[in-house]
């Protein structure tokens, strides 16, 4: 048996202090691509090989990192390598491109592991914030 993956679409009604996480994650999220496709750049123009790098590692070097939920920046190293192995098969796609911080979606992607997503009637709890109100206008099906 096959296991489906589901998005869902939610309208969250943060307040203040959940707007300012969720900018912070989304800064960090759109900071940690711009940086690691920076470095895969360098690196591949200095050793015509592919840089294999982690969120990990600039964490060290950018300690505010660590205020973004881990696993979006996980999705990030995910999206971007990618992006990578896209180009290279398909090169007519193009290079991967810098995200802007005027033009972008302003959205970020988590996972679900060991219960940290938790959707109850009225509120969404997310990693490292607390519960969100939201609306649910029509019922999740279970699987």
């Amino acid at each position: 048996m096959r296991k489906i993956n589901r998005a869902v679409k939610i309208r969250i009604y943060p307040n203040n202090e959940q707007i300012i996480q969720i900018e912070k994650t989304i800064g960090c999220c759109r900071f940690l691509y711009n940086q690691m496709l920076a470095d895969k750049i360098s690196y591949y123009q200095k050793e015509k090989k592919m840089l294999k790098n982690t969120p990990a590692g600039y964490k060290k070097e950018h300690p505010w990192l660590k205020e973004a939920d881990s696993l979006a920046l996980a999705n990030v190293q995910r999206n971007l390598e990618g992006a990578f192995r896209k180009f290279f098969r398909e090169p007519e796609v193009g290079f991967p491109n810098y995200k802007s911080k005027k033009h972008s979606q302003k959205s970020y992607t988590t996972n679900i592991v060991n219960g940290n997503i938790c959707l109850q009637e009225k509120s969404l709890k997310l990693p490292k914030m607390t519960p969100i109100k939201i609306k649910l206008h029509r019922s999740i099906p279970e699987c």
